[in-house]
């Protein structure tokens, strides 16, 4: 279930860690291209995991998880590919890194996206609509129920999203709007979100993935 509100995005400001003793992975990237990685960076060191700011290729090597922020899709494609980033992305993979892809992160690591003009790394089984919901304008909030986070409802901030509209036999839809449209799911150690958990105060959906290389 989920109910749309216009509460503030920093409601979840909630002890997130408490009850939650999942080993975490040590060392996790974010791709600083575009878009909005200092978020991601800053949840990052709230929950005492070191973050790296990753603009070069090499620097995959140096972590064990990457996180690819919401933003422009179209540039994000176009500079990781101009940097080498996506061939370097896609044997990390394959060696069991995990991959979270937030908004246009989610977009940038779909194997499908209709109409997307600039390369793509193509890692997720799912078809990803971009701008599905309409424009900045139709931004919303919704509290979604993700049974791999518990309780209480994650407040979920939607800007410009995307949804998945397809997902293959081997993807796990983590969380749907009322309407049933999916906006979380995962494969194996690839996570994709349409919404913003960075710009919540909520931690689970970052403890989460950071697990996923743990386990």
């Amino acid at each position: 279930m989920v109910s749309r509100s216009s509460r503030s995005r920093w409601q979840n400001d909630l002890p997130a860690a408490v009850g939650d003793r999942r080993p975490l992975t040590a060392r996790a990237g974010v791709l600083g291209l575009q878009g909005d990685f200092a978020e991601h960076l800053a949840t990052l060191d709230r929950i005492g995991v070191e973050g790296v700011d990753v603009r070069r290729s090499e620097q995959l090597d140096e972590i064990d998880a990457l996180i690819i922020p919401g933003g422009e899709s179209t540039t994000i494609g176009k500079l990781a590919s101009q940097y080498g980033i996506v061939d370097k992305l896609k044997d990390r993979v394959a060696e069991g890194m995990p991959v979270w892809g937030t908004c246009a992160g989610a977009i940038f690591i779909a194997k499908e996206v209709p109409g997307h003009p600039h390369p793509l790394a193509a890692l997720m089984d799912m078809t990803v609509e971009r701008n599905a919901f309409g424009r900045q304008v139709d931004s919303f909030e919704a509290d979604l129920h993700v049974e791999q986070l518990g309780e209480p409802p994650f407040h979920a901030v939607f800007i410009r999203a995307p949804r998945i509209s397809r997902v293959g036999p081997g993807v796990e839809v983590l969380a749907r709007l009322d309407d049933g449209t999916v906006v979380a799911a995962r494969q194996g150690r690839l996570l994709a979100t349409s919404f913003h958990p960075e710009l919540t105060r909520d931690e689970r959906f970052h403890r989460y993935f950071l697990s996923l290389g743990t386990s």
